[in-house]
């Protein structure tokens, strides 16, 4: 990528902007402007694609996924390279229309100058809710992502999954984890899930956890309700998910939480991956 080709590595960015208008309207364009991000993946855009284009300004080849549902979902995924294909949606037509999932390709040097193939995905997981049919989509998604990682796999050189999964896979993933296994986003069959995508089975790997090491966090969501977010009260949902060459690759992995409850443009922080292939 144009960018990246100037210095050592490729720099990804994640973030649920929790409505990309309010985002900007909040300090996003701040955050964003000098952290030289060569490949930005957005969640929960909720915004036309006219406007999507217009807040994110020139520079960028922008791969946007409206939901068809209006004021949800949406999900994007800004590059200063142009990629050489994209797609939208995981491959089940009964997401065609829910803006959950877009994917493109792109051609990257690696450690030698050879070009190798990339493909970076921006997710947006159903949050859920216990007992409803919101749960049993949030399953219905869940598994064809475990049909669609293999795929990439074989697709790519390297593969990429990022976005707001809405699963805290382990205690260390969550404030409190036993007082939330009976809800969306920490419940056991959730879990199984993440222990397939990062077992041999499928063979991904969780590049946040992988740098943090095992400690609590570092969170990425926290309520905009009561402390949390001054408590750190938080859940890490978002995440970089990786096939094993690029997540070996990866350099740092920084969460860019906002400095104040009242700095913060979503409920969200940005996941920010440096890979070095």
């Amino acid at each position: 990528m144009s960018s990246a080709l100037n210095k050592d590595h490729i720099r990804i960015a994640s973030v649920n902007v929790n409505g990309l208008r309010a985002a900007y309207k909040n300090g996003m364009a701040a955050w964003l402007e000098p952290r030289e991000v060569d490949i930005l993946c957005l969640q929960e855009v909720r915004a036309p694609d006219v406007i999507v284009r217009e807040l994110l300004g020139d520079g960028w080849h922008i791969l946007h996924a409206e939901a068809e549902a209006k004021g949800r979902a949406g999900v994007a995924i800004a590059s200063r390279q142009e990629p050489l294909d994209t797609r939208n949606g995981i491959g089940d037509d009964y997401f065609a229309t829910a803006g959950r999932w877009v994917e493109a390709d792109f051609r990257v040097p690696d450690a030698a100058g050879n070009p190798v193939q990339l493909t970076v995905a921006s997710a947006y997981v159903h949050s859920g809710e216990v007992g409803t049919p919101k749960q049993d989509d949030k399953f219905r998604f869940l598994d064809v992502m475990s049909t669609r990682l293999p795929e990439l796999t074989k697709h790519s050189d390297h593969a990429l999954v990022v976005g707001d999964l809405n699963v805290a896979h382990t205690p260390r993933d969550i404030r409190n984890s036993k007082g939330n296994v009976k809800k969306a986003g920490h419940l056991p069959e959730e879990r199984a899930y993440f222990d397939r995508f990062l077992g041999e089975e499928i063979g991904w790997h969780d590049v946040h956890r992988n740098l943090a090491g095992d400690v609590d966090g570092p969170y990425t969501w926290w309520s905009w309700r009561g402390k949390a977010f001054d408590n750190d009260t938080g859940w890490r949902i978002d995440y970089h998910l990786a096939t094993p060459g690029l997540a070996a690759s990866a350099i740092s992995a920084v969460v860019d939480r906002a400095a104040s409850w009242d700095t913060r443009f979503s409920d969200h922080a940005p996941l920010v991956v440096d890979y070095q292939l």
